[in-house]
């Protein structure tokens, strides 16, 4: 794959991996199978992982580092995430930026990715409590000490951004960017644009319903968190079923799937813009891989951009737990 520069020089594969699905939130998941699907995915291109210590908790880091292990040739760049508390086995969490706290799980993401630095370390939620001038700052020291080699920022408002950014360099920015989730258009990706900053879009194909694998919302396995997301319940679903439709249609006659059609569409709004599918299946991470050869029009981009505002997603993206810390 090509590469694109998230900030000031962190070079990936345009299109990178997101972790999270191989420990929890989508079902059951197998650590031999997730390990040799980072293998494929490195020999497909792709060199950018993102991952969070909230993600098990802790279990997708250690997972990451188990692979990083036995794969310090490839040039793995990782994204790690802080600030979001969760015991284990429950969805409920608070938010935590302290110094203290900051500190201790930069260490033990560092320990459990088996690293001496990690490339970008993103403050997963905002602390409404807490200046975000301080949670830079904190993180600055990070970086200056070589824990952390960037700072990023995650669901924040373009206001937050451009005030952390005075305080020190921000060089990501990680929200969710789809064709049905596009408030990061308003101001934050424009922001970014403005001043340098790279946005990494996380559930590009609306956590898999954008590809039109879901048709009524008992498909979810036991465990899997979608079946309590408001865009997913049964009569939002339904609903939501139409823009799938179009977009299948679409797909059609432009010879490639739907996934790959909202992919394509994402790295044609902007160099700076990288996104992060997460998948488990080795057919569905080759496929979005091939994403990044397909190349739109500017009348088949205001085409899909006018699907998608005909036919807006119905529901919060979130339950109201999810929601917090959100576009802060």
């Amino acid at each position: 794959m090509k590469t694109r520069i998230i900030g000031k020089n962190l070079q990936v594969a345009e299109v990178g991996l997101g972790c999270m699905g191989m420990s929890e939130f989508y079902g059951p998941s197998d650590d031999s199978a997730s390990l040799e699907l980072l293998s494929l995915a490195c020999d497909l291109g792709v060199n950018f992982l993102d991952t969070a210590d909230m993600y098990g908790p802790h279990h997708n880091e250690e997972l990451i580092g188990k692979f990083l292990a036995t794969n310090r040739d490839k040039q793995i760049k990782v994204a790690t995430k802080f600030g979001i508390v969760r015991n284990q086995n429950e969805y409920k969490r608070s938010i935590n930026n302290s110094r203290e706290y900051t500190r201790e799980a930069c260490n033990a993401s560092l320990r459990r990715l088996g690293v001496e630095q990690i490339d970008l370390y993103y403050v997963h939620r905002v602390d409404t409590t807490q200046p975000i001038e301080e949670t830079v700052d904190i993180l600055a020291e990070l970086v200056r000490e070589g824990k952390i080699a960037r700072i990023g920022l995650s669901e924040v408002n373009a206001n937050t951004l451009r005030r952390a950014h005075s305080v020190y360099p921000i060089d990501a920015v990680q929200s969710e960017y789809s064709l049905w989730e596009r408030s990061a258009e308003d101001e934050v990706i424009p922001t970014c644009k403005e001043l340098g900053i790279g946005f990494v879009a996380y559930s590009p194909l609306g956590r898999g319903f954008l590809t039109g694998r879901f048709r009524s919302s008992t498909e979810f396995s036991s465990g899997d968190f979608r079946a309590n997301l408001p865009r997913f319940s049964q009569g939002a679903l339904q609903a939501n079923l139409r823009l799938v439709d179009a977009l299948e249609d679409l797909a059609e006659i432009k010879g490639c799937t739907p996934a790959q059609l909202c992919l394509a569409w994402l790295l044609a709004k902007g160099e700076h813009i990288v996104p992060i599918p997460g998948t488990r299946s080795p057919k569905y991470l080759t496929d979005n891989v091939k994403a990044a050869d397909i190349k739109l029009t500017e009348v088949e981009i205001l085409e899909l951009e006018h699907v998608a505002d005909d036919l807006p997603a119905i529901g919060e993206r979130y339950s109201k737990e999810g929601m917090k810390g959100v576009n802060v």
